[in-house]
This record gives structure tokens, C-alpha cells and sequence, in this order.
């Protein structure tokens, strides 16, 4: 297994995700490597600050680096030898077999669907997210790659969810909901309710259990929510901020003591974006996994662990066989 690691993606670039690759390590099978992609100056001299990688860790030179407020398209089709665009290259020919970045989200999406390709049924990829609940993590998608969702759009979705939640998330028999403003079929915009539709036909390729609310979300009674793109992205953002809250309400109120516990260590963990690692983009012929953009060696550590459970357990085959059948064609 070769995991290609965006080393110059990122708020906290190159040094967070050069110690996350090499924390990393100790997770992985004996002969799997990362490659390290960036100015081949610059990275080797961060990996050099953590002495010996046993051999498992190389920088493949990548001079070119697109920058977060650059427009998605333009980067990808100006920057070829950028750290996004070689070390998506690198899986199209089979040179690694994942690619992780905190970089620019659109230039990933963007370079991940034009060097990679899309399955066949898939007309757009999604962005999965992991919630935190009180049980299990829920994945909701989109999360972001789409603003404006068609029905069949969402029904790949739920395709493609489903597979995430039972080949990485080890889910048997994952639930999937469709998130509306009720439970019951005629609830929503039309574009849900004829999600709905499609999403029933398709029950013998997953467990469709219906619409669900956004309280439901958290309630952990499903493993997979599917929503378009706009929605999605909205979620998540106030759930991030309400996890920041919780922590800081915690935090303000609770004695010294009780916050460096072993019970509150736990909640703090759950609330935790890094506990995660990344967003997997689910459809590409690939593994592409899409960190925030403030991640910790953490996070980037626990990404590659997203990676390397996606490819051991065949995310991306299993998908294309799924889509293949013409179910969700």
C-alpha cells in the first residue's frame, strides 16, 4: 500500500502533515509507504526534523502549490505539478493506491474527478462527513461538492454511502435516511420527494428507512443521511459551531479538575474533528480523502488511517461493482 500525502496543503503546512504521516506509521501494515508530495526542498528538510522514517516515508517533488483562495478549475488546469495534481496522477497509474490533502477543497474535488474519473452512475461526487453522536458516528452527504442536487444525484449518494458505512464505518447493514423537514414521503422540496421515491425502489441494494429529521441526525438511530450539497454543508458548519460552544461552555464552567478527567477526555475526543481524520470524496475511481483545512498532525494521522481502511477493504471496487449493476445508472 502507497498512501500520496498533500505535504504543503493546509493552515499548518508542511510541518502538520510531515509529523502526521510519520505518527502514522505505527498504524499501518509493515510495507506500507507514504509519499510525501511538495517542493522536494522544503519537505525533505520537515522530515528531516524527525529522524529516521525506516524508509517508509518519500517526498516526490512537487514544485507547485495551489493556494487556498485560488479559483478550483483555473489551479488544477494551470498548476500541473502542483502537490494536488501529481499525487492524484500518481494513483491514476497505479503508483499509489490513496491521495490525502488539507488543501484546497475545490481543487481536489475539481482534480479528483478530472484525473481520477467518476464510477459509472455517478454524475457528480459527494463529500462524506462524519458526525459525532452519543453512540456511533453518523455519515451525512453531501457535505459540500454540491450546491444544486438532483433526485438522482441523491440516490447515488445513498449508493455510495452505504458502501462507505459497511466496508470503512464496519456497518452490516447500514441504515440510510433522507434528510427532510418530516418523516413522512409527501415532506420536503420536490427534489426530496422524488429522492424519496428513487431511494424506495432501491431497497435492494441497501436499507432505505425513510426521510429523517435533522435531530435525528445525532440521534445515531441511522448510519448514513443523505442531503444535497447546500443543506449539508450548512449542517455541518453549525455543528461544528455547536461542538465549539459545548467545549467552551464546558470549559468556562467545569473546575480544572473535572476538564482534565478521563470522562471529559472521552467527550472531548468525540466532539473532536480530528478524531476523524478526513472527508472521504465518494464516487471517483480512487481513494481521495479531503481534510480541513486547519488540521492537526491529528487529523492527518487518523486521514491516513481513513486512506488505508478504504483501500485494504476495496472502497472504491466495491463501489464501481455497486454502480456497474446498473442500479443507480
Amino acid at each position: 500500500m502507497r498512501i500520496a500525502l498533500d505535504a504543503v496543503g493546509g493552515d499548518f503546512a508542511p510541518d502538520a502533515p510531515v509529523a502526521g504521516a510519520v505518527g502514522a506509521l505505527p498504524d499501518l501494515p509493515p510495507t506500507a509507504e507514504i509519499v510525501l508530495l511538495g517542493p522536494q526542498t522544503e519537505v525533505e528538510a520537515e522530515l528531516a526534523k524527525h529522524g529516521d522514517a525506516s524508509g517508509r516515508i518519500r517526498v516526490i517533488d512537487a514544485p507547485q502549490i495551489v493556494g487556498m483562495a485560488e479559483k478550483p478549475l483555473a489551479a488544477v488546469r494551470s498548476k500541473p505539478h502542483s502537490s494536488i495534481g501529481v499525487g492524484l496522477k500518481l494513483q491514476r497509474e497505479g503508483s499509489a493506491h490513496a491521495f490525502i490533502s488539507a488543501g484546497n477543497t475545490g481543487a481536489v474535488m475539481a482534480a479528483s474527478a478530472l484525473i481520477l474519473g467518476l464510477h459509472q452512475g455517478v454524475e457528480r461526487p459527494a463529500i462524506g462527513a462524519m458526525f459525532p453522536t452519543a453512540s456511533k458516528p453518523v455519515l451525512v452527504l453531501d457535505a459540500g461538492a454540491n450546491v444544486d442536487t438532483s433526485p438522482r444525484e441523491m440516490r447515488s449518494f445513498a449508493h455510495v454511502g452505504a458502501i462507505y458505512a459497511r466496508d470503512v464505518m464496519g456497518r452490516k447493514d447500514p441504515a440510510v435516511g433522507l434528510l427532510s423537514i418530516g418523516e413522512e414521503p409527501e415532506k420536503g422540496n420536490a427534489a426530496v420527494k422524488e429522492a424519496h421515491q428513487l431511494l424506495k425502489d432501491e431497497q435492494h441494494a441497501f436499507r432505505f428507512v425513510g426521510n429523517v429529521e435533522g435531530r435525528d441526525i445525532l440521534a445515531g438511530h441511522v448510519d448514513v443521511v443523505v442531503c444535497d450539497g447546500f443543506v449539508g454543508n450548512v449542517v455541518l458548519k453549525f455543528y461544528e459551531s455547536v461542538a465549539h460552544l459545548f467545549t467552551g461552555l464546558l470549559q468556562r464552567e467545569m473546575e480544572e479538575t473535572v476538564l482534565r478527567s478521563e470522562a471529559m477526555g472521552r467527550v472531548f475526543t468525540v466532539l473532536d474533528y480530528s478524531t476523524y481524520g478526513g472527508a472521504p470524496l465518494l464516487g471517483v475511481r480512487g481513494v481521495s480523502i479531503i481534510c480541513h483545512g486547519r488540521s492537526s498532525a491529528r487529523a492527518i494521522r487518523n486521514a491516513i488511517g481513513v486512506a488505508a481502511r478504504s483501500v485494504e477493504r476495496h472502497l472504491s471496487e466495491h463501489i464501481g461493482a455497486d454502480l456497474a449493476g446498473g442500479s443507480a445508472a
